[in-house]
């Protein structure tokens, strides 16, 4: 696949975390992982539409750039720019888990195991996101990763990860080194929790100061 049609996906898709429904969101990463992008092309413009999730400039750009040579609908994706496109956050987060998880949370064991000292990988983080609208006891968990490279497959690697261990939408945010991160991600990474590092250098691809 072409590196730049790759990460203008991928991008994309960081972008509507937060505002695509989980169940959604997971299976458009599933299939950027797998280079499914001709089913990405005919989806993602129809499902943003049918969700009345409109696009700012910058996401336009990207969903041209990413879809368009795999066969996007044009007309969709025109239709998918909105005039104003920003949205406020409805979630917040905390880096402590509910009390539900268990004192040894297998899913930490596991990602610590998958992702400490890999090539391509920086620093690994967990945050738990909550609903202002839904029940208190209805808290997810949101890993954050930085990588180098690899990222739509490492992304996909994780959900698959994640889905064994019984989440069934998995929330894998896995961040270039460089970019502009959505409010989404600035306020899951300022209420996180340090879980590993990769073999990328930890002073240059921290997520959160030390």
């Amino acid at each position: 696949m072409d590196p730049d049609i790759e990460s203008s996906c991928h991008e994309l898709l960081l972008r509507l975390a937060g505002r695509l429904p989980d169940r959604l969101l997971w299976r458009f990463r599933d299939w950027l992982g797998e280079g499914a992008m001709g089913t990405l092309a005919r989806t993602l413009p129809k499902t943003l539409l049918k969700h009345r999730i409109d696009l700012d400039q910058a996401e336009y750009r990207l969903l041209v750039a990413g879809l368009i040579p795999h066969g996007a609908d044009w007309h969709e994706v025109s239709s998918t720019l909105g005039v104003d496109a920003s949205t406020g956050n409805r979630y917040t987060f905390t880096p402590e888990a509910p009390d539900w998880v268990n004192t040894v949370d297998s899913v930490s064991v596991v990602i610590h195991a998958t992702l400490r000292g890999r090539p391509d990988v920086g620093e690994v983080r967990e945050s738990w996101r909550h609903d202002r609208g839904a029940a208190e006891g209805e808290a997810k968990r949101v890993l954050l990763v930085t990588a180098v490279s690899g990222l739509p497959r490492l992304t996909g690697e994780l959900q698959r990860v994640l889905r064994v261990l019984g989440d069934e939408m998995p929330s894998v945010e896995v961040l270039p080194t460089q970019i502009e991160l959505p409010a989404y991600h600035e306020a899951a990474l300022a209420n996180s929790r340090f879980v590993c590092m990769g073999a990328v250098d930890a002073g240059h691809h921290r997520l959160v100061p030390a």
